[in-house]
This record gives structure tokens, C-alpha cells and sequence, in this order.
């Protein structure tokens, strides 16, 4: 990776590095890229993918229909109301 490769990314992220941290960036890309060809030589049939490095729980609550205010409780706060429904001024005519 170089300069001219980083620019998009930066650009994307709307991020604005001193050339210090760039080239701090470009090293660490560089030192990652030194260790792909050991990566690419291992034998990685046997093993099956992963999502995610640590198994994470996802916490759901119960769908449960409810209904925890009526339609009168509702509409006390409304200036108007007819049949059941908020009564407003016509916006257009």
C-alpha cells in the first residue's frame, strides 16, 4: 500500500493524517503484508470459518403484542378529536 492507495480510504472515513501517522499507517500495512504469504501457504480446509473472533450472545425480548395506553388516554392531549381520531386543520385546500 502506498500513498496514492491510502487517499480513498481516507477521503471515505473523512480523516486527515500528518504525514507522521501516514507513514506510521503505510508501516503497519507493510509489516501485514510481509506476513500474507505464510497465511496463503496454510492448509485451512479443516477449518471452518468464523463471523465473529468471540462467540457473542445476542439478548432478545419476547414478542409480545401489548397495549399499554387507550386510544382515550392518548387523545387527552389532542385539541380536537372526532370519532375516535385527532381532528387537525386542513393544510391544503
Amino acid at each position: 500500500m502506498d500513498r496514492t492507495s491510502l487517499k480513498p480510504a481516507l477521503e471515505l472515513n473523512q480523516l486527515a493524517l500528518t504525514d507522521s501517522e501516514t507513514e506510521e499507517i503505510l508501516a503497519f500495512f507493510a509489516d501485514m503484508a510481509k506476513d500474507e504469504p505464510a497465511l496463503k501457504d496454510k492448509k485451512l480446509d479443516s477449518v471452518e470459518p468464523m463471523i465473529h473472533v468471540v462467540d457473542l450472545v445476542n439478548v432478545l425480548r419476547d414478542d409480545k403484542a401489548s397495549q399499554p395506553f387507550t386510544r382515550d388516554d392518548l387523545q387527552k392531549g389532542a385539541p380536537e378529536a372526532t370519532d375516535g381520531y385527532w381532528q387537525v386543520p386542513r393544510l391544503l385546500e
